[in-house]
C-alpha cells in the first residue's frame, strides 16, 4: 500500500548554550536537552529529572532560596560549586525527548569549550548517549567518567544509587 501523503520529518532542534566559568573544575555533558528543557530554555527542566536534586543532595546545606527558587539562582550556585554544564550535541532532529530518537546530530565544539575553562579537571558524561563521545572527550587530555543518567527514563537506577556515583565523580574533581 502506498500513499501520496508526505512523511513528516522531525524538526531540526537547537541546543542550549554552555554554562561554564573560568574556574569550572568539572564539566558535565548531557546528550541533548529534552522537550521540556528546550521549551523553557533551561537545563534539566523536566520535574522528574534528578539532576538538580542530586546536586542539592551532595551539598545539602545550600540556602533554601538557591535550592528551589529561580533557574538563574541554581545556575549561579552550580557554577560557584565549580560545575559546568553542556551537551555533546549542538543540534539534532528528534521527535519527543528520548535519546534513542536523536537523528542527524551535530556535535558541539567541546575542545573550544575546554580551552575556556583552564581549571577543568574532569569531564563526566550524564548517560549513555553522551558517553558515546568519550573517545573524543578523552582526547582532550582530561579524565572522563560515565555518570548514570538523571533522566526519568533511567528508572532502573534508584535515586540513591545515582547519587552515590555522582558524589564519587564530583569528589574526583575535588569539589566535595
Amino acid at each position: 500500500m502506498t500513499s501520496d501523503e508526505p512523511v513528516a520529518q522531525p524538526a531540526r532542534l537547537q541546543g542550549l548554550a554552555p554554562l561554564v566559568a573560568p574556574h569550572s573544575r568539572l564539566l558535565v555533558l548531557g546528550s541533548f536537552p529534552g522537550a521540556t528543557s528546550l521549551a523553557r530554555q533551561q537545563y534539566y527542566a523536566h520535574p522528574q529529572n534528578a539532576f538538580w536534586r542530586i546536586l542539592q543532595a551532595i551539598w545539602p546545606s545550600s540556602p533554601y532560596e538557591i535550592r528551589v527558587e529561580s533557574y538563574q539562582n541554581r545556575i549561579d550556585w552550580m557554577l560557584d560549586k565549580g560545575i559546568g554544564l553542556w551537551d555533546v550535541y549542538a543540534s539534532c532532529e528528534r521527535s519527543g525527548s528520548l535519546d534513542s530518537a536523536i537523528q542527524q546530530p551535530q556535535a558541539n565544539d567541546l575542545a573550544g569549550l575546554v580551552q575556556r575553562c583552564p581549571q577543568l579537571q574532569v569531564i563526566a558524561h550524564n548517560g549513555g548517549e553522551s558517553f558515546k563521545h568519550a573517545r573524543l572527550t578523552r582526547s582532550l587530555g582530561l579524565p572522563v567518567y560515565r555518570l548514570p543518567s538523571t533522566s526519568p527514563a533511567n528508572a532502573s537506577w534508584s535515586f540513591e544509587r545515582k547519587l552515590a556515583v555522582w558524589r564519587e565523580v564530583i569528589g574526583l574533581a575535588g569539589l566535595v
